[in-house]
């Protein structure tokens, strides 16, 4: 009798696993660093970072070169020859900030670099990552390293659409209007017999502005995990 319950509820045991999405995990962070590419890149990357590095510290030391000659010989220069170098290690500490704004910055010379060589390594570790994952038969890939998902073979995997209608339906249901009360205080008198459903209403406008809705700006978004 076991075996023969065994043996019937194998069917749906092999359905139910079928059913069940195969689950891998990477980590991204060791794909990149053991990638043989990102040691190329990053020599090249270190490379110019060490040319930019150096630009500005030949112009910390025409700076410095500058300064030391002006308190030197201050007591033996003309008042015109002091305001020409003072002028003249203004107009240079202004280029170094602007050299070093310009590599540093937010959107900087160094961090568009980094984003030049680190984009295609990237790219090129994501699209490996769905060609194993398709070759394994797995239905999701999430990264270790961020907890994000690197991979989802199917579209009916994402419920978006679905949680978006939920989240609008939950809305409209919470500012629905309240009905206006038929009998007692406050209620609304009904239109006299035989008036057409279309006709205009005589009350006075309750809107206390005409402008329109004005929609939120694209940037308007959640900010990442």
């Amino acid at each position: 009798m076991r075996s023969l319950l065994l043996a019937a509820l194998l069917p749906f045991a092999a359905f139910a696993a079928d059913a069940i999405p195969r689950i891998a995990v990477v980590d991204s962070k060791a794909l990149f660093d053991g990638y043989k590419g990102t040691k190329e890149s990053q020599d090249k990357y270190d490379k110019q970072v060490a040319a930019w590095e150096q630009e500005v510290a030949d112009k910390q030391k025409e700076l410095a070169t500058l300064k030391d000659r002006f308190e030197k010989q201050s007591l033996m220069l003309s008042e015109e020859k002091k305001k020409e170098l003072q002028a003249e290690f203004i107009s240079k500490q202004a280029d170094l900030q602007k050299l070093a704004q310009s590599l540093y910055g937010k959107d900087g010379r160094v961090v568009q670099e980094n984003e030049r060589f680190t984009a295609p390594i990237v790219q090129k570790i994501r699209g490996v990552v769905q060609v194993v994952a398709k070759a394994e038969g797995f239905d999701f890939v999430f990264d270790k390293a961020s907890g994000a998902v690197f991979y989802s073979a199917k579209e009916e995997y994402d419920i978006t659409p679905k949680v978006l209608d939920r989240l609008n339906a939950d809305y409209n249901s919470m500012n629905a209007p309240e009905p206006l009360p038929t009998t007692g205080p406050g209620a609304q008198a009904l239109p006299p017999t035989g008036a057409g459903i279309g006709a205009p209403s005589t009350s006075p406008s309750t809107s206390t502005s005409n402008s329109p809705v004005v929609a939120p700006s694209p940037s308007f978004a959640p900010t990442k995990p």
